[in-house]
Formats: structure tokens, sequence, C-alpha cells
């Protein structure tokens, strides 16, 4: 008599996601019919057909549904404990999966892993770059440990830490301006050429709705998707930016220009999901990451 095996479940879900045998099987490395005789043997087990597969596209049955919603839950409880089995206190191993929101590869992400290099030389880390509704729904599918993104209106089973309190300012080059007495009144960018950060970025939104507010008007001369390529472009024209001030700080060829009003700040928080199995690795990362903007000088939460 067969016996449900893990492999079960990692196939059905392989084939739902995919909606095709094919490439299910490509992904999991095995050949179709091997694919398509396990998860018949899955549905004589179970006693339920799971997958129609009448249709151009394979798609599952109602009770395919309510068993795959259980089946990745199984899956995922698993993974935890096999990291909390594998966990190891003193540090001297471990892994932590983390992920940031895209401004801050620019100025956190490698503060971060040389202090935990110097700290647990031994821990490996995986960092992804995406945006915060992606990676909160990566946290809830426990597909990371920790995020670093903006204080807002989160997913229910996020949780929140304030770090610090991030601002933004106008930026230009060395040649492009010189430090001021007086911070720059935001009508004076009425017209102005600036380079931006492109549409995908919150902090694109964060800006267009400053300028909105003030009933300014920029010129948008140039429009980027990656902060280096915008320091290089601002560095070596003479427009102009906006970009937080940690960002500026690091780079000695961008010289801040002060505005009436400045910019609003934003809340930069730790997330994490709720109830989930946090490692010895999650917790020395969190404390590391506390430590960190204390040290650098960055303004405490409000």
């Amino acid at each position: 008599m067969a016996v449900l095996e893990l492999r079960h479940l990692r196939y059905l879900l392989a084939v739902a996601e995919e909606g095709n045998f094919t490439r299910a099987a490509e992904d999991l490395h095995i050949s179709q019919p091997t694919l398509s005789q396990q998860i018949k043997q899955l549905e004589r087990i179970l006693g339920v057909q799971l997958l129609d597969r009448t249709g151009r596209t394979v798609r599952l049955t109602d009770a395919g549904e309510a068993y795959v919603h259980h089946a990745r839950r199984a899956l995922r409880d698993l993974a935890a404990a096999e990291r909390a089995v594998h966990d190891v206190q003193d540090l001297s191993r471990g892994h932590l999966r983390l992920a940031v929101t895209p401004t801050f590869t620019a100025y956190l992400v490698g503060p971060l892993t040389a202090e935990l290099r110097t700290r647990h030389p031994g821990i490996t880390l995986t960092v992804k770059e995406m945006t915060q509704d992606r990676l909160e729904a990566a946290l809830l599918a426990d597909e990371l440990d920790l995020g670093i993104a903006f204080a807002g209106t989160h997913l229910p089973g996020i949780t929140a830490t304030p770090l610090f309190t991030e601002t933004l300012g106008l930026v230009t080059g060395v040649a492009g301006g010189a430090d001021r007495e007086r911070p720059l009144p935001v009508d004076d960018l009425a017209g102005r050429q600036l380079a931006l950060l492109s549409g995908d970025f919150a902090t694109r939104g964060h800006i267009d709705a400053y300028f909105d507010r003030h009933g300014v008007g920029p010129r948008i001369t140039v429009e980027a998707n990656s902060i280096q390529a915008l320091t290089e472009i601002v560095r070596r024209t003479d427009l102009a930016t906006v970009l937080p001030d940690a960002i500026t700080h690091d780079h000695p060829h961008l010289t801040p220009v002060p505005l009436d009003p400045p910019l609003p700040t934003r809340t930069v928080t730790l997330l994490k999901r709720e109830g989930a199995y946090h490692s010895a690795v999650t917790h020395a990362f969190a404390r590391l990451t506390h430590d960190l903007v204390r040290a650098r000088g960055y303004a405490p939460p409000r």
C-alpha cells in the first residue's frame, strides 16, 4: 500500500503553480511520466481527484484547492522545524534570509553585512531587493526571516519594529551647487531640471507628493531605476536629484542643498512574520541592526 510522502506534496504544488505537467517536471528535474504517476498515486491515497486535466491547462479541483492550502502550510512548518533543529545558539554557524526595499541597498546592506561578518563570520546571508508588498508576502510565506522597509499599513501577520527616521534632501554634484547659508525655497525648484528615481520606487511617490503639496512642477529630465546610476548622473551633470541623506553623506562628490520646507521624513522598520520561529541568527541580526543605526547616527524613530 502506497504511503503519503513529502515528495507527493512538493510535486502537487509544482503542478498547481505551473498549470502544466511538462514545466513542473522540468522544475523538479524528473520525467513527466514519473510526475504524472506520483500525482495519480497521491490521488489514490487520498481517494479524491485533485487535478482537472481536461482543459488546455491543468487546474486544481475544489478538493485540490483545499488540499494545496494545507500542503503549503505543512511544508512551511516543516521547513521552520528543520531550521529550529539546526539552529546553533552560539552563532558559530547559521543562515539568514533578508530582504530590503530598493533604496536600502545603496546605504544599509553594505554596513550591515560588514558588521555581521565582523561579529559572526560563520553565518551566511541571502539578501534580496524587492518592493514592500512582495517583501511582506514573502515573510508571510516563510521565504524570508527579516525585512527592512518603511512603516505604514502592513499586511495582517506582519510585525514592524521602528529602526530610525530616514530624511530626504535635494542633492547636486560638487560642480552643480555649493553649500548654502539658507535653505532653498521649494518654489525655486519650479521648472528646474531634475534626475529622479523612477516610479517603481516608493521614494519617488514620496517625492512627487511633496512637490504636488507645494504646487511645484520641476522638469524631470532623467528617470533612473538605479541609485548608482542616479548618483553618477548627478555627479557628472548640472542636474539635481532627491536622495536619502544617508546616501548623500556616503558620497563626497554629492552636495546636499537644504530645502524649505524640508521633505517629510519616513520611519524605517524591521519587519518579521508574527508568530514565526525566529532563530538565534535572526535575533542576533535584529540586535546588530539596532546597534548599527545608532552607531551611524541615524535619527531615532519618531
